[in-house]
């Protein structure tokens, strides 16, 4: 019979990093998986390395075949984001996933208790019904704002992410386009004006409509310049992140 797997999808972030410690502490066999997108912010890889010596534990890196990175899963397919979704995520993390995963894997993801994680979970397991999967954080009712605060009572430093104001620590090197909210798009052009212009420029020359304002596509350079920001999470502890904490102490 086939060995069966634990599979820890890491991404980078607070809730994953929660994720894992949670999961490990049940599995300690458990493989921690990263697809490498060669998209991330710089701190996010001195975060994966804290975390890693936290845990002692170690990341599986996972690549694509046929791209080298999101700009080139862009620039060969001409598309971004729309209708079809984002071929960034398809090319970069679906398909390495796909190609590493076995037919008795159980797999595990960094989802939160807040609704739009658990909708997504919800889809998740909606379009992948083959596969076995849970989310410890949502099991526990562990929000974002709890495993940042929980990452922090734990003596780690966040990636620098969080404090910008962006809701999670992906893709800070062209900005996500899965996220449609003006409000993203504004503070990614604040706080990464080079980087913002040369996605807005591409989106531009390929016809991308990335954001949405009054139910209308727009290209995310038409953002007016005083429109608001994301506002940072605050890092939060309530009953049901201290008593994960409590678990994991004893």
């Amino acid at each position: 019979m086939e060995d069966k797997r634990t599979l820890i999808w890491w991404s980078t972030g607070a809730a994953s990093a929660i994720m894992c410690r949670l999961m490990l502490r049940e599995e300690p066999e458990a493989l921690i998986v990263r697809c490498e997108t060669n998209n991330e912010d710089p701190d996010n890889y001195r975060f994966e390395a804290d975390v890693m010596r936290w845990l002692d534990a170690s990341v599986t890196l996972l690549q694509s075949d046929e791209y080298a990175s999101v700009w080139d899963v862009w620039q060969k397919r001409r598309y971004m984001s729309g209708i079809n979704g984002a071929p960034c995520t398809s090319e970069m993390k679906i398909a390495p996933r796909l190609a590493f995963q076995k037919p008795t894997d159980l797999h595990v993801f960094g989802y939160t208790a807040d609704k739009e994680d658990c909708d997504r979970f919800d889809r998740l397991k909606s379009n992948y019904p083959e596969l076995k999967v849970r989310a410890p954080l949502i099991e526990q009712g562990i929000t974002k704002a709890a495993s940042l605060a929980m990452v922090e009572r734990a003596g780690l430093e966040l990636p620098r992410s969080y404090a910008m104001g962006f809701p999670n620590a992906n893709c800070l090197q062209t900005g996500c386009v899965k996220a449609t909210s003006p409000n993203y798009w504004a503070l990614y052009r604040h706080h990464f004006p080079e980087n913002f212009e040369r996605t807005a420029a591409y989106a531009r020359e390929i016809g991308a409509r990335l954001t949405r304002i009054n139910d209308e596509r727009m290209f995310i350079d038409e953002i007016p310049n005083d429109w608001p920001m994301t506002k940072p999470i605050v890092p939060a502890c309530d009953f049901l992140c201290a008593l994960a904490e409590m678990d994991d102490a004893a």
